[in-house]
């Protein structure tokens, strides 16, 4: 099988990030001409500024101010030399007063990112194993890639999930030296706080258990002398944990730290981590800077500066609770976080909190699942507690304001961050009253000419199709073999047809669109957990057919209502069947509307492997057959095969036996074991079984004729399941192989060309290819169609489990 189009991370992103630019969320510039912390000008208007991680202010204490410009005025805007051979006159001076504040051996570097990649990689052997909370910063991420090549095992596990990384700490015990969990401190988006104390617990518990905090948020505003939330909690840092923060954020300068209480892991980190010894050090405002606040740091002040904001933030929470905001965590942290369910609401709220003249940040995907969007807003000493009130009080007119523009209830947000529920549990979702919906759990309810002449025409979800689909995937003994089966129309007022699709909710891998690579090592994780990474999806179509599974009639100026209406829906099945995951597929990859519609809603859109259609059937032999296609398909068919027609004999079945059958069923399985790039439960006996119970199936068998086939026991080389719906459109839906015999006779190729020609004799006015292997397809004369779906997900965990999986660690 030719290789899929896998779907990039990266790519996901910039959908996202650029429908938030285009919102004017993202990607903003201030006009201020001078900076005092409380307000920002955007697009000339002055804002409220909610939206710092500078908590104290101190990046405009005019002490810090003074020694930086001090130190451009007497040392130059950089000292331009690696820290391995001379470091900048005040860095000493700096490197002792952060001795004093943490008493123990500091590390500086340039910044957090580069911290982590220079301290991860050397403090993390060969020998040992890490472990990633799944919300722990990109760049502690990013740093473990760097792991990977040295065949460093890196797992993750759910948000602060205490138990599974006990039972993590359990399965490494006996395998590894050290097993690292790294984490937050604070977590910069919800503004949770790690649960430091269990923690501890843990690491007195196992011995091999070591702790790798990223402090950066929890610094200066909380801790003796300023040192974090982490020391807060700690008192004293212990042997087995790594404290990484930060110099800039509230700190008020530039840079980064590393903190351990093992002198020679100091050592080795400052000898060995790349980034400490090659990158060019702190430039000499910044350690002035850093080196004044450290000063205050060491001061009683720092305390009064804590209690100051400490007293501002109690203020914003007692202004919440007298509120309806979905707040998603509430503690002594300066983050603040307000769910808003999908982008287009919190483009729309932060936007609407700019034209009242608060400026505030937007959590969105990749920092946050899509549905749990929010605002994230900060507390500052900057703001006063006029402003807090004021944004409080804006926020509590226009979040609503928001939700009802987008038919969203408070309780659908409230769902998906897991918060208690308002009341009456409705979801106060306006319904068009000029739309009807008609929901069908089987086809046999749903109106036979309305889906007909709408979605019916299609591929493989014909009535008869479906109804063979609901016969197979019911009542069988495996999970992933029961599917439930839901069906849609919409009409207007005039019962005219606008949107018609049907939902399977199914067991899915996770995996299922990932690189070969990573499904093959999930499966070796699966030979003894069948079910590891596997999740419950509502998804359009199933998975099993192909095609366009939805119709839409966008003459409509109505048709946008009704997929809203669609999605209420679907959103009650997804709840009903405790599905993880709506996916709505086969989507033309140009189609802008639906793309902008879906995203609006929450989706996020992922590249599927490209459809193949073939629709000129008007041929009446192969030399016409031939003028169909290019000049070089045209070569590689009568090279390929044409020559090795001779070799075949063909028979179309309608009935066959169980031995038949069974021999069949291997074949198929022959294909489906060595195809990864598209990973999904293989299918039971019972769909090919019931083929024969069914009109419209065939099994279309190719033998090589026996003076050529060499073998004791002659058997079929290659079995086609095929279906003709009732529009005349052929299906080819699956394919066995024998590949010991495949590549001397071409036989995949061969059963191409049988195909066409049978589609051909039954006067087809369409075939459909199904996915993959689009190079082969193409020689016959298919048009390759990209085709993606709209995916949304209630937790990102699997997704990006599977991703971090990406880069393959070397063998040991």
């Amino acid at each position: 099988m030719a290789k899929i189009r896998h779907n990039k991370f990266l790519d996901t992103v910039d959908e996202i990030f650029s429908d938030a630019k285009n919102k004017g969320v993202f990607h903003l510039y201030t006009e201020d001409e001078a900076y005092t912390g409380r307000k920002v000008r955007i697009k000339g208007k002055d804002l409220f500024h909610f939206g710092t991680t500078g908590y104290l202010g101190l990046e405009q204490d005019p002490r810090l101010k003074k020694s930086a410009i001090e130190a451009i005025l007497r040392y130059g805007t950089q000292f331009p030399l690696s820290k391995t051979y001379v470091s900048f006159v005040l860095y000493s001076d700096l490197e002792e007063h952060l001795h004093r504040m943490y008493q123990n051996p500091v590390l500086v570097a340039k910044n957090s990112t580069l911290c982590h990649l220079a301290v991860i990689p050397s403090v993390v052997r060969d020998e040992d194993v890490v472990i990633l909370d799944h919300q722990v910063h990109n760049s502690v991420q990013s740093a473990c890639t760097m792991l990977k090549p040295r065949g460093i095992p890196v797992d993750m596990i759910k948000h602060s999930n205490l138990n599974m990384l006990e039972d993590k700490i359990k399965e490494y015990g006996n395998k590894y030296r050290k097993v690292w969990y790294m984490i937050d401190g604070v977590y910069s988006m919800f503004g949770d706080v790690a649960p430091i104390e269990e923690l501890t617990y843990l690491l007195k518990k196992y011995p091999l258990f070591n702790l790798y905090v990223d402090d950066v948020h929890g610094m200066s505003w909380a801790g003796k002398h300023g040192t974090g939330y982490v020391l807060s909690k700690l008192g004293k840092l212990p042997d087995k944990v790594i404290l990484v923060s930060t110099l800039s954020k509230s700190f008020g300068a530039s840079g980064a730290t590393m903190i351990c209480a093992d002198k020679e892991i100091s050592r080795y980190v400052k000898n060995f981590g790349g980034p400490l010894s090659f990158s060019a050090q702190l430039e000499p405002p910044s350690v002035a800077a850093a080196l004044a606040s450290a000063q205050i740091h060491l001061s009683d002040e720092i305390y009064e500066m804590q209690n100051e904001l400490k007293d501002k933030i109690t203020y914003c929470n007692a202004l919440l609770k007298n509120t309806t905001l979905p707040l998603i965590d509430e503690n002594l942290c300066p983050v603040f976080f307000i769910g808003t369910g999908l982008p287009a609401i919190g483009f729309n709220l932060a936007n609407r909190l700019m034209n009242e003249g608060y400026y505030v940040n937007l959590g969105v995907f990749p920092a946050v699942p899509v549905k749990n969007t929010g605002i994230r807003f900060t507390i500052s000493r900057h703001n006063k507690k006029e402003d807090i009130k004021g944004l409080i009080d804006a926020m509590v007119y226009h979040h609503p304001k928001a939700l009802e523009e987008a038919n969203y209830s408070p309780n659908r947000i409230r769902r998906s961050f897991n918060l208690p529920l308002m009341g009456e549990d409705r979801e106060g979702v306006k319904i068009p009253s000029s739309l009807v919906l008609e929901h069908a759990a089987t086809i046999d309810n749903v109106d036979p000419v309305a889906w007909d002449n709408s979605l019916g025409k299609n591929s493989s979800f014909d009535r008869r199709g479906l109804k063979f689909f609901e016969d197979v995937f019911a009542n069988n003994d495996k999970p992933e073999d029961n599917w439930s089966f839901d069906y849609f129309i919409v009409k207007d007022t005039s019962a005219k047809v606008i949107l018609a699709t049907y939902f399977t909710t199914s067991l899915w891998k996770d995996d299922m669109l990932s690189p070969a690579s990573v499904s093959i090592d999930i499966e070796l994780k699966r030979t003894t957990d069948s079910y590891y990474l596997t999740s419950r999806v509502t998804g359009m179509g199933s998975l099993i057919s192909e095609g366009d599974h939805l119709y839409i009639d966008k003459n409509s100026p109505q048709w946008k209502e009704a997929l809203v209406l669609l999605l209420n829906a679907v959103y009650k099945i997804q709840e009903k069947n405790n599905a993880t995951m709506v996916v709505l597929r086969d989507f033309e990859e140009d189609d802008q509307e639906i793309k902008d519609f879906f995203q609006s809603q929450g989706f996020i859109k992922i590249h599927l492997p490209e459809s193949c259609v073939i629709e000129d059937l008007n041929w009446e032999s192969k030399e016409e057959f031939l003028q169909t296609l290019s000049a070089n398909s045209r070569a590689k068919i009568k090279k390929d095969v044409f020559k090795y027609e001779h070799f075949f004999d063909v028979e179309i079945k309608h009935v066959v036996s169980e031995e038949e059958l069974a021999y069949y069923y291997q074949l198929f399985s022959n294909v489906k074991s060595r195809n990864f790039d598209l990973n999904s439960f293989t299918y039971p006996k019972k769909l090919f079984s019931n083929m024969r119970n069914y009109s419209g199936w065939e099994f279309m068998v190719l033998k090589i004729k026996p003076e050529f086939d060499d073998r004791a026991v002659k058997k079929p080389v290659a079995v086609a399941f095929n279906y003709f719906n009732d529009t005349k459109i052929y299906n080819a839906v699956l394919i066995g192989l024998d590949y010991e015999m495949s590549e001397q006779f071409q036989v995949y190729r061969q059963a191409f060309f049988v195909l066409l020609k049978n589609a051909k004799k039954l006067g087809a006015k369409r075939v459909n290819l199904g996915f993959s292997a689009s190079i082969e397809k193409r020689k016959f004369g298919a048009r390759i169609i990209p085709k993606v779906a709209y995916v949304q997900a209630k937790d990102n965990f699997n997704l990006e489990l599977i991703e971090s999986m990406s880069i393959k660690p070397h063998s040991k």
